[in-house]
């Protein structure tokens, strides 16, 4: 094949937001800091130097060594979090959902991202030092969305019922759940491998965060991950002053709706809410909304005056909870954090947030978009090969890459452009005609010279058609091919599970990932396992 990756502008997956902020646009450049490059990092580093509150260290150190004190730990991630207490220490994060045994397999190239991230910035700025955070999404409460996983083209799915936090969710019933799933891996080293991490990870383990930091730290704890759960009232007291400015004065409200009247040519991600905040117990996460006076706990009959609210905000910060809208800031606050490393969507919010990060005087990180990648077999390499396939081609939808190969394929043209042009030509002269002697005459030849324009096409369609039905057998290998690639006509890693990967491949997966992937270069990574050392 004669390319092992893809821009993310050419692939066909991203939106036009993305692909004009990877393209550096003037018209996006008020939306953020500074720009995902090596250099760049300088500039970054010494404003969150001279901003970031280093009292801050201390609390967060406390808190993680508390949240690790039940937990193996590797030397790297121990000597990760002794570091944060150093002034010329700072983190690079990425945030995910507590999806079930990962869920999708993006959230290994979210997490090997921020890794090598931390490498390359270690090599680049030595006198710093770079820790890879991983921050789990705890206080989501969408359970629907993370209680399933994809496994070669199966759901397999938790049901049970949640309405708080998810990651404080008892992790009974995945008893059973494990046994429905065991059965499918089947058996070998590897099989045995996946079914004593999911084990270890979710049936030795009372709750969601517990076992995502357990299988987390299982995946990367060599390799250095600090794994933080921001549901914790030493780091919401850290929070405080800012849960106060959302409460009495709605300054996120205010400012990210000015930002998304900038972004009108876009697909707007996020909108704001009046207050982007959540009251939060063990078994209730609902939205803090104002009304006739009162703060309200919706669908609740909790509510309190501002003098209450404000007392328990003093005496019980871990009751408020961030919306996706304060919960960037909330990151930002509590660590000193350089760099957050998300998909498309999330650097899509995250652009939205700017101004507001202006307004209450905390320093925007750079926004890196997460490494891609699609993993392919050596067969599926040679059958490409053999088809006459790009890359490129495999990437497009299945409606133009059927078209595409069918006037590859065909023995004469099926793209009538030229025939079209023709016709414009030829009308133009009509048109010219129709001027000079009765211009009424031109809403006719304006007519005649459509319906002549749409015969063509409706020729083009049934030739296509035809031709689409002749060679059958050939668009069919190229469409089950794709299929394989691009499961539901959607990106391999935002179906697939990476146990499907593991079975195949055992703990190289992790290493041919950590190897390929170059965080700061904005392209989809082919990856071909059984020929790795290319």
């Amino acid at each position: 094949m004669p390319t092992d990756c893809i821009s993310y502008q050419n692939s066909g997956y991203f939106s036009s937001l993305m692909n004009d902020y990877l393209d550096q646009k003037p018209n996006l450049k008020p939306l953020y800091n500074q720009f995902p490059s090596l250099e760049n990092f300088e500039g970054q580093i010494l404003e969150k130097k001279n901003s970031y509150n280093n009292k801050n260290r201390l609390i967060l150190v406390d808190v993680l060594k508390n949240q690790y004190s039940n937990s193996s730990i590797s030397d790297l991630t121990k000597q990760n979090i002794e570091a944060i207490s150093n002034s010329n220490t700072f983190t690079v994060t990425t945030g995910h959902q507590l999806n079930l045994f990962t869920g999708p397999i993006y959230f290994l190239y979210k997490i090997i991202s921020t890794l090598n991230l931390t490498k390359e910035l270690k090599t680049k700025y030595p006198d710093s030092n770079f820790v890879p955070i991983y921050w789990m999404a705890t206080e989501d409460h969408d359970f629907e969305e993370i209680n399933y996983f994809n496994f070669k083209g199966r759901k397999f799915r938790w049901n049970k019922e949640s309405k708080g936090p998810v990651g404080r969710l008892s992790t009974d019933g995945l008893a059973d759940f494990f046994e429905v799933y065991a059965r499918e891996l089947g058996t070998g080293k590897n099989a045995n491998e996946v079914k004593k991490l999911f084990k270890e990870s979710y049936l030795n383990h009372t709750n969601l965060a517990d076992s995502i930091r357990f299988l987390a730290n299982e995946l990367f704890g060599k390799q250095g991950i600090v794994i933080l759960d921001a549901d914790d009232q030493k780091l919401k007291s850290i929070f405080i002053p800012y849960i106060k400015e959302e409460l009495v004065s709605r300054t996120a409200y205010k400012q990210v709706t000015k930002t998304i009247e900038d972004l009108k040519n876009y697909f707007v991600q996020v909108n704001p809410r009046e207050i982007n905040l959540f009251y939060l117990e063990d078994n209730l996460r609902e939205r803090i909304v104002f009304e006739n006076g009162k703060y309200k706990v919706n669908n609740t009959k909790i509510e309190f005056s501002e003098n209450e609210i404000l007392t328990l905000l003093k005496n019980h910060p871990e009751k408020f909870s961030p919306n996706v809208i304060m919960r960037p800031l909330y990151q930002e606050v509590i660590l000193p954090n350089l760099c957050y490393i998300g998909g498309g969507g999330e650097i899509a919010y995250w652009l939205e947030l700017k101004s507001f990060f202006d307004a209450v005087k905390v320093t925007f990180p750079v926004l890196l978009v997460r490494n891609s990648a699609l993993l392919v077999t050596d067969k599926q390499t040679k059958k490409a090969e053999k088809l006459g396939l790009n890359w490129s081609d495999l990437f497009l939808s299945q409606n133009d890459l059927k078209n595409k190969t069918i006037n590859k394929i065909s023995k004469f043209p099926i793209d009538f452009s030229v025939q079209k042009e023709y016709l414009t030509q030829h009308f133009q002269a009509l048109y010219e005609l129709a001027n000079e002697t009765d211009k009424s005459f031109l809403g006719a030849v304006k007519a005649q010279e459509a319906k002549q324009i749409k015969g063509l096409e409706n020729l083009e369609k049934r030739l296509l058609k035809a031709q689409k039905k002749k060679y059958s057998e050939e668009i069919d290998r190229i469409v089950d091919l794709q299929n394989e690639l691009f499961p539901n006509e959607s990106l391999q890693e935002r179906q697939a599970n990476f146990s499907e990967f593991y079975l195949e491949n055992g703990i190289d997966l992790i290493s041919v990932l950590l190897k390929k992937l170059k965080p700061l270069e904005s392209n989809f990574t082919i990856i071909s396992f059984g020929n790795t050392t290319k």
